[in-house]
């Protein structure tokens, strides 16, 4: 008779377990190599819509799951490899083990409630945002699988499409560090182009607009060449691409900021009466990179809205005194907003914003014998925040002063105790 010792038999077992566990768990267990995720957007001038098909080839099944939201009255005629489902406006994509094909029709104009265009495609030319036409997804992969993503576009005769991505390459390589799973991102252009190309303080930049739309192309680079070397000196990280799109109506008449990438229609002054720019203020918004928490909406405005006018007058694009004689301006403003912290800073509440930042940077200079100032609490902001609230901008102050800023004590920001924590509240 064969006998087994216990150690023996609990080696035995051990080994079968594993052996029978799902192929699937094995795998998570270990880092995995990549896969490839490419998007070709088609669009259809005459209809107004596009159709966006995403691509992916993979070996192991590393991208098990996509699930996204998309909207019915834009998004429609989904078609896939794999198992697609939709529940109302959550969309579920299981590719094949190997990749596979998903695809989609997109309206892309977009009305905005004052009746201007934020997002527009007609026969002629369009312009839009890369998130308009493919959602923001959430994956479920292999452990360690990252997605090696590029987009192409497949356009009418005589077109050419612009967006802030390299277009040195048919297939453009798309990369965001900050995510496994990257997707194209930021403002697209599209049509018969006027382009102009400019590498300003170590800033490669394009302007972008259709023909014919009376867009002032080589005057924002002049601005440019004023300030983007003095917006160098505050960002921890210079901006390595800047692309701007700009065209006039029907789009919205106003500037939106996007990653490496600005639109501002075609008639916005590059300096207002005022001494603020809309064109700076955007480029900050790109550079700073940062959000805001509910109710602080007014530092990210209140930011990008100071230094359009502090960047101005330290690149001698204004004078001294017309730096002053803005900032009077704004504080007359800034009189009729009877809140800071809110859902969204209007004009009004963004002046109070700028008057308080001037306050803020006149106290950091007084209590560090003029060694810390505004500047150094911006680069830090970009350097470690994707989001801002009024306590992340209370914390890093007081890591730079190793004290508390009275500018920014609860009782002296109006409308800011709604939004305190309840040990402030």
């Amino acid at each position: 008779m064969n006998c087994i010792s216990g150690s023996t038999l609990l080696i035995c077992l051990i080994a079968c377990t594993a052996c029978s566990a799902p192929a699937s768990e094995t795998e998570d267990d270990a880092a995995t190599g990549d896969y490839s995720v490419h998007y070709t957007i088609t669009p259809d001038p005459t209809a107004g819509v596009a159709e966006v098909e995403m691509t992916v080839v993979q070996d192991r099944g590393n991208l098990r799951e996509l699930v996204f939201s998309a909207d019915h009255s834009k998004f429609r005629d989904f078609s896939a490899d794999g198992e697609l489902s939709r529940d109302g406006e959550t969309v579920h994509w299981m590719p094949d083990r190997d990749g596979g094909r998903l695809a989609w029709m997109v309206e892309i104009s977009n009305k905005r409630s004052s009746g201007a265009y934020d997002a527009w495609l007609n026969d002629s030319w369009g312009i839009f945002r890369a998130e308009d036409i493919i959602p923001r997804a959430r994956t479920r992969t292999l452990r360690g699988a990252d997605s090696q993503t590029s987009m192409s576009f497949e356009l009418p005769a005589n077109w050419s499409a612009v967006s802030e991505y390299s277009t040195l390459k048919s297939r453009i390589d798309v990369a965001n560090p900050a995510r496994r799973f990257d997707q194209p991102r930021g403002w697209i252009t599209m049509g018969n182009l006027g382009i102009r190309r400019e590498s300003i303080a170590g800033t490669r930049i394009a302007v972008v607009a259709p023909e014919n739309q009376q867009v002032r192309r080589m005057d924002m680079l002049a601005l440019l060449n004023w300030v983007l070397p003095e917006l160098q000196q505050v960002m921890p990280d210079r901006l390595p691409r800047l692309t701007i799109v700009s065209a006039g109506d029907p789009m919205w008449r106003g500037g939106l900021s996007a990653p490496a990438s600005i639109y501002i229609h075609a008639d916005r002054p590059l300096i207002s009466e005022n001494a603020t720019s809309t064109l700076v203020h955007e480029v900050m918004h790109v550079a700073m990179g940062i959000t805001a928490d509910d109710g602080y909406d007014w530092i990210v405005e209140g930011l990008a809205e100071y230094y359009s006018l502090e960047l101005l007058q330290r690149g001698g694009a204004i004078t001294a005194r017309r730096y002053k004689r803005a900032l009077e301006s704004q504080t007359r403003w800034a009189s009729e907003s009877p809140l800071l912290c809110g859902a969204q800073s209007s004009g009004a509440t963004t002046a109070l914003a700028v008057i308080t930042l001037r306050s803020l940077n006149a106290e950091l200079h007084a209590e560090s014998a003029g060694k810390i100032s505004l500047d150094d609490v911006v680069n830090r902001l970009s350097s470690n925040a994707t989001r801002v609230s009024l306590q992340t901008l209370r914390q890093t102050v007081t890591e730079l002063l190793h004290t508390e800023a009275a500018t920014l004590s609860i009782d002296v920001l109006p409308g800011c105790q709604a939004y305190a924590p309840p040990s402030e509240a």
